[in-house]
C-alpha cells in the first residue's frame, strides 16, 4: 500500500493478539500499519470478536489512523497484505489435549511441539498452511509470510519444500533469553551477543557476550534456571553442563532428562490437568478480561501464557524488513550450508541479518560436536514427518514417528500412530480417503 502497510493474522482471535496489537501502536512510527485484518475460522468467531473489539478500542485510544477489520473471510484479509503472521491451532485447545495425554498412556513424553504430539500438530498444521500459501501466491504475491505456528521450524521447511512464498519462521525462546540476560547483567539487549545453534525447539546457545565480553563460562558454572513457563523447571546436572560446553534450550530437556520430565508430566496430568487444560484455564480468565467494553490496553495476565515477547518478536522483525535495519535476529530459516551435517533445504534456527530483502544467515562459530547426532536425528524425524502430512503416506508417518529419539521402540510407535491418527481424523482427511 503506498500510503502505509497491510497486515493479515491468521489466528487474530488467539489470546496474544493484544500484545500484537501493542507492538503495532508502539512502532507506528517506523511501521506504519494502516490496515490490520484479524482473521478466523467460524468456530473461533465468538473469541475473534471479543480480542478483535479489544484490538479496535486499544488503537481508538492510540488516536492513530490504522482501521482493524474483523473477518472469517481469509483470501479478502491476504488479498494486497504486506506482511501475513499466522499463529493458529489446527484443531484447538482439544486437540492439545489429546497430544498431551496420549502419548503419556504409553509412558512417552507428551508435548505440543515435540514427540508424537508435535508430530500430529504438524501433520495437521501443515496442510493447512500450504493452503494459506496457496493464497499468498495468488492475491499477495510480495508479502512476507511470519510464520509462528508450531512446530514453526517444520511449518517453514514445508513451506520452503511446497510453496513460493517469501516465508521466515519464528519463535519467542531466543527473544526471551535475551530479555533473561539483560536483566540478570543490567544491560539493554543490543549489548548483548547470543549464537544459536540447532532447530526450533532444539537449540544450543555456543556464545553469550555482554559488550564483547565472554559470559558463557560464567552461565554455565553457576547455573540459574533459566525457564518457561511450559516447561517444568528441572535442575540441569552442573557437571554435564559445564561439559556440555553450551546453554541448551529449555525444550531439550525432554531429551536430556526424559524420565525426570515424564515423571512430572505424569504427576501434573494427576494433579492439575495437562498443559492444554492449564492454558485453557488461563484463556478464560483472559477473554473474560478482554470483554470488559472499559478495557483499551493488554492485561498484565498475559504475560502468564507461555509466549511472552512472541509480538515484540514479530513486530521487530516486519520492523527490520520494511526499513531494511540490517540487524541481527534469530529466525528459522533454510539452511544453505550453515550446518554443513544437514540438507540445504532444511529449516535451522540461528541467527541472521534481516536485510530489506531478506534474512541472511549467519555462520555458526562453535557448533558443540556432541549436539550434532541429536540434531541430525531429529531433522531426520521432521524431514519424514512433513512428507508423511504432505502425501498422507501412512508408512512415512510411522518411519517419523519410530525414528523420533522419545519413542523407545517400533511396536510403541505403531500403537501410537494408529491411536493418535484416529483420534485426529476429523484433521487428517490425507490420511483417511
Amino acid at each position: 500500500m503506498a500510503n502505509g502497510l497491510k497486515i493479515a493474522v491468521i489466528g487474530g482471535g488467539s489470546s496474544y493478539t493484544p500484545e500484537l496489537v501493542e507492538g503495532f501502536i508502539r512502532n507506528y512510527e517506523q511501521l506504519p500499519v494502516r490496515e490490520l485484518w484479524l482473521v478466523d475460522i467460524e468456530e473461533g468467531l465468538h473469541k475473534l470478536n471479543i480480542v478483535g473489539q479489544l484490538a479496535q478500542r486499544m488503537v481508538e485510544q492510540s488516536g492513530l489512523p490504522m482501521q482493524v477489520h474483523l473477518t472469517t473471510d481469509r483470501r479478502r484479509a491476504i488479498e494486497g497484505a504486506d506482511f501475513v503472521s499466522t499463529q493458529m491451532r489446527v484443531g484447538m485447545l482439544a486437540a492439545r489435549g489429546r497430544d498431551e495425554t496420549i502419548p503419556l498412556s504409553y509412558n512417552v513424553i507428551g508435548q505440543e511441539t515435540t514427540g508424537p504430539g508435535g508430530m500430529m500438530k504438524a501433520l495437521r498444521t501443515i496442510p493447512v498452511l500450504l493452503d494459506i500459501c496457496r493464497d499468498i501466491e495468488e492475491l499477495a504475491p510480495n508479502a512476507w509470510l511470519l510464520n509462528f505456528t508450531n512446530p514453526a521450524g517444520m511449518v517453514t521447511e514445508a513451506i520452503l519444500q511446497h510453496a513460493n512464498v517469501r516465508s521466515i519462521g519464528l519463535c519467542n525462546a531466543p527473544i526471551g533469553l535475551r530479555k533473561w540476560l539483560s536483566g540478570k547483567y543490567g544491560v539493554s539487549a543490543d549489548r548483548i551477543y547470543t549464537e544459536f545453534v540447532g532447530l526450533n525447539h532444539l537449540h544450543w546457545v555456543s556464545r553469550v557476550e555482554v559488550d564483547g565480553v565472554d559470559k558463557l563460562t560464567e552461565l554455565l558454572n553457576n547455573q540459574e534456571d533459566y525457564s518457561a513457563k511450559n516447561v517444568p523447571q528441572q535442575g540441569w546436572n552442573p557437571t554435564f553442563l559445564r561439559s556440555l560446553g553450551a546453554l541448551p534450550s529449555y525444550y531439550l530437556k525432554y531429551f536430556y532428562m526424559t524420565d525426570k520430565m515424564l515423571a512430572d508430566q505424569q504427576k501434573a496430568l494427576k494433579q492439575d490437568g495437562i498443559r492444554a487444560e492449564v492454558v485453557k484455564r488461563v484463556e478464560d480468565e483472559l477473554f473474560k478480561l478482554y470483554a470488559d467494553p472499559a478495557l483499551s490496553e493488554k492485561p498484565k495476565q498475559l504475560e502468564q501464557r507461555g509466549g511472552a515477547y512472541y509480538s515484540e518478536a514479530a513486530v521487530n522483525l516486519m520492523r527490520s524488513l520494511y526499513n531494511g535495519t540490517n540487524d541481527i535476529q534469530t529466525l528459522n530459516v533454510a539452511n544453505q550450508g550453515v550446518l554443513d551435517f544437514l540438507p540445504a533445504d532444511a529449516s535451522i534456527e540461528v541467527n541472521c541479518i534481516v536485510t530489506k530483502s531478506g534474512p541472511l544467515p549467519l555462520p555458526v562459530t562453535n557448533v558443540p560436536p556432541q549436539s550434532k547426532g541429536l540434531i541430525h536425528a531429529v531433522k531426520t524425524y521432521e524431514q519424514l514427518a512433513i512428507r508423511a502430512a504432505v502425501t498422507g503416506d501412512r508408512g512415512l508417518a510411522l518411519q517419523a514417528m519410530a525414528h523420533h529419539p522419545l519413542v523407545p521402540s517400533v511396536d510403541t510407535a505403531v500403537a501410537l500412530l494408529d491411536e493418535m491418527l484416529e483420534a485426529n481424523r476429523a484433521y487428517l482427511p490425507q490420511f483417511f480417503a
